[in-house]
């Protein structure tokens, strides 16, 4: 699987940005894609996650200002940003979850793939 992340920039703070990610390869095991960000000096956290029957997840943070959208035909996930705030600036990275199964029972195992990141740079 690869991803390739785009739509970071310069934004003032209230502004809004849309990133977006196209997924190539073994498309058919992705199961859950999502948005990660990772500030400097900070570990890399999840921001939100849509899983491919349209199941969102968010973090609190970003509750009711970000959107997370997909188009399972495209093979793209999307991240609409609103009410941009300095705090979230960071570099923003694209994640598919896909599942390879291993036998006939079914037994299986995830595996992550990451986009290149997007620097998104709020300023206030």
């Amino acid at each position: 699987v690869q991803l390739q992340a785009s739509g970071g920039g310069l934004v003032q703070a209230g502004g809004s940005l849309r990133l977006s990610c196209a997924a190539s390869g073994s498309i058919n095991r992705i199961k859950v894609m999502g948005w990660y960000r990772q500030a400097p000096g900070k570990e890399r956290d999840m921001v939100a996650t849509i899983s491919s029957g349209g199941t969102t997840n968010y973090a609190d943070s970003v509750k009711g200002r970000f959107t997370i959208s997909r188009d399972n035909t495209k093979n793209t996930v999307a991240l609409q940003m609103n009410s941009l705030k300095s705090e979230d600036t960071a570099i923003y990275y694209c994640n598919a979850e896909a599942t390879y199964v291993i036998n006939v029972e079914g037994a299986s195992y995830e595996r992550q793939y990451w986009g290149q990141g997007t620097l998104v740079t709020v300023s206030s």
